[in-house]
């Protein structure tokens, strides 16, 4: 629904003048655990699923960063300054409002980094679920948090497509039976599910 991630998080880096590998080596670290084979606990997983409070996770993380002058990063508002220039795409939130228009219930099911800063005025416009991993304790790619949406959905899984930025979550979702599309760009994603659904897909 965003801007991608990378680009959020970069342009934060520049505008902090963060010590890039110091963000490198900690956040390498984490999301492999993450998202790994073993899928070790580490502060990602006590974030998304809501086990630690933001201030928790920013005190974790700037004690792991510095700027590239070696100043150490203040933690206060850590997250919100990383996400800063993180931006809504047109042209996904016309797809949604697409399907909407064509009968289809949709869901938002997404992995927090800091609750705070949904655009929840949108959601009654958007979404029939939503199912943010910190309000509910589970997180992508856990096989529950798959099942969890689509109940709430009141479908089966193998009823349900999944988009996500995240290959890992992807193929967790295909492996109970979602059908799954790795999203890069809007133009691809919208191509792909129009061909899917058999439905003219995008703006109004």
């Amino acid at each position: 629904m965003t801007n991608p991630i990378l680009d959020t998080v970069d342009a934060w880096i520049r505008a902090e003048n963060i010590d890039r590998d110091s963000y490198t080596t900690v956040m390498r670290a984490w999301v492999s655990q993450a998202y790994g084979d073993g899928l070790a606990d580490n502060p990602v997983h006590a974030l998304e699923r809501g086990e630690c409070t933001n201030e928790e996770f920013e005190r974790q993380l700037a004690e792991q960063l510095s700027h590239a002058d070696g100043r150490p990063v203040r933690a206060d508002g850590l997250l919100a300054r990383m996400f800063a220039a993180s931006a809504l795409q047109t042209a996904m939130l016309d797809l949604v409002r697409s399907l909407r228009r064509a009968g289809l219930r949709t869901a938002l099911l997404s992995n927090s980094w800091g609750n705070d800063d949904y655009p929840r005025h949108l959601f009654p416009e958007l979404f029939d679920v939503v199912v943010i991993s910190s309000e509910v304790g589970m997180r992508k790619p856990e096989e529950r948090i798959f099942r969890h949406a689509a109940s709430l959905l009141g479908l089966e899984p193998r009823e349900c497509v999944f988009i996500d930025d995240v290959q890992a979550n992807v193929i967790a979702a295909e492996a109970i039976g979602l059908v799954g599309l790795h999203h890069r760009e809007p133009a691809p994603t919208i191509a792909r599910l129009a061909d899917l659904l058999r439905l003219p897909l995008g703006a109004s």
